[in-house]
Parts: structure tokens; sequence; C-alpha cells
């Protein structure tokens, strides 16, 4: 998992004083920067030099609990899905100052040539850091067991 912390600012707020929904998924996409910075060149690296990008092709979002101006959120991003050319990441959006989970967010990226615009097989460098994010699934207890 890869954390980043967001304070949030007057203009992500609507005029109930709580952030605006759609702001919700440019947390996401900041967190995302943040989580591929450990790759050469970062993430702009691979979209400016590598001319590879990761285009969203489906987001889903739960939202929990409201968020303020002046708060901050804790950004968990972590991986749940890998594939030959697309990866789902999940962010957790954590009220920094009492721990309540804000909204929760899936995210599948397409790795994709930006010059002919067309999905390409993941890079391996892109592929080595999703893997080492991969949440682990957890079998339900008494699973696999024999009674």
């Amino acid at each position: 998992m890869v954390s980043l912390e967001r304070p949030i600012k007057f203009e992500d707020v609507d005029a109930a004083n709580i952030v605006f929904f759609a702001r919700f998924l440019n947390y996401a996409h900041e967190a995302m920067e943040r989580f591929f910075a450990p790759l050469e060149g970062g993430y702009a690296g691979l979209i400016l030099q590598r001319r590879i990008g990761l285009p969203a092709v489906r987001v889903e979002a739960d939202y929990a609990a409201p968020v303020r101006y002046g708060e901050t959120l804790r950004i968990e991003t972590s991986v749940v899905r890998i594939g030959r050319r697309s990866a789902t990441l999940r962010y957790r959006m954590v009220r920094t100052h009492d721990g309540v989970l804000a909204a929760e967010l899936r995210h599948t990226v397409v790795t994709t040539d930006l010059v002919q615009l067309a999905s390409v097989p993941m890079p391996e460098d892109v592929r080595a850091l999703l893997s080492a994010h991969l949440e682990i699934e957890q079998a339900p207890a008494g699973a696999g067991q024999r009674v």
C-alpha cells in the first residue's frame, strides 16, 4: 500500500462545505501519480518520455462519510487485480483526524501506447510495482477445510 496525505482546500468543497463528489476522482489520480513515483522518471516519465498511458476504463465509488474544508484525507492506494494489459487500483480515503473511511474507489486502467492510442502489454517495471502492492485475498474462515 502507498499512502498520500491530502489537505482539503476551499476549492474542493461545495455550498454545503463538504467535498464535492467528483473531486474524489481527482484525489485518486493524485494518489495514482504518487503510486507510480518509484518508476524511473515517475508517472510523468511514463507518460511523457515512454509514451505509455494508464487511461481509466472503469471507476466505481462508494461514499461513506463527509469530508470538510480544512480536514485532511489519507489516501491508501493498493492493487486488487492485475491482468495482461490492465489493473485495478483501490483507493481508501480516510479522514486523518478520526480514522473514519470517507470514500473508497476502484479504478481500472489499461496500459496504452499514447502514440498509437491502443492497448499494449503491461511493461515489466509497471507490473512489478503493481505486484508489490497487490492485496492478498483472505479466504473466509473454514474455507478449504474438510469437515
